[in-house]
């Protein structure tokens, strides 16, 4: 038991955060899960499956976080920040407060939580950090997505600010940047259907893969689309 190692995954209640959690879990990860309203999933093991209540707004939260999955668990071998939140505007209609809000959730909470679990990161020679980023990290596809965009910019430059801070200690991190998933959110901007878009178990096992691979297989970025663009 001592050598399974551990994962926390904020945002971990429904869509990509409950599949990657899920699929973890059935990998044999130990998963704390943070959550606004924390709630036992049907699959989880109470002995494997640590619940915390988390909210990304506030700046305390993921010290207490990280201290008490090391209470529970002694380890923290990865962290899967995917917590997000998007406020569809553009760059000129949005004010501070929207941009503020966004900030705080994509990329200030990310950056904390790694920096609470740093050290038990380091201790394994193998810590993972998965950002999860967006293909509007990589382009600005609509002016409607241009505000969300520079949040998301800015979480796949906090992952690659992580990979270099971390090297040495062999923590390694990735950038996930997917387009439109079938969630919640994505069904709020867009039409297309379910069917024609990723589906979050993809995602989930994208996440299992880049949490297995070697030091010597460093993945910085891993892009995911469901539909035909001229570089994604």
């Amino acid at each position: 038991m001592s050598e399974e190692r551990v994962v926390l995954i904020s945002g971990a209640n429904r869509g990509i955060g409950e599949a990657i959690a899920r699929l973890l879990g059935a990998a044999g990860w130990r998963l704390s899960l943070g959550m606004r309203k924390p709630q036992l999933p049907d699959w989880a093991d109470p002995e494997r499956v640590q619940l915390v209540s988390y909210d990304a707004d506030d700046p305390s939260a993921e010290a207490e976080w990280a201290k008490r999955a090391l209470s529970k668990f002694g380890r923290i071998d990865a962290v899967i920040a995917n917590a997000g939140i998007m406020i569809p505007k553009n760059v000129i209609e949005a004010d501070d407060s929207e941009l503020d809000a966004m900030l705080a959730v994509n990329v200030k909470a990310p950056r904390r939580l790694a920096a609470a679990a740093w050290d038990a990161l380091g201790k394994s020679g193998r810590g993972r950090v998965i950002i999860l980023g967006s293909l509007s990290g990589k382009r600005v596809k609509s002016a409607g997505a241009g505000l969300y965009s520079i949040s998301k910019f800015g979480a796949v430059a906090l992952a690659h600010g992580i990979r270099h801070a971390g090297w040495d200690l062999g923590i390694r991190a990735t950038a996930l940047c997917p387009g439109f998933v079938a969630t919640d959110m994505a069904r709020a901007l867009t039409n297309r259907p379910d069917e024609l878009m990723t589906d979050p178990d993809d995602i989930g096992r994208i996440a299992v893969m880049l949490l297995d691979l070697p030091n010597e297989a460093s993945v910085a970025e891993f892009t995911i689309n469901c539909q035909l663009e001229e570089s994604y």
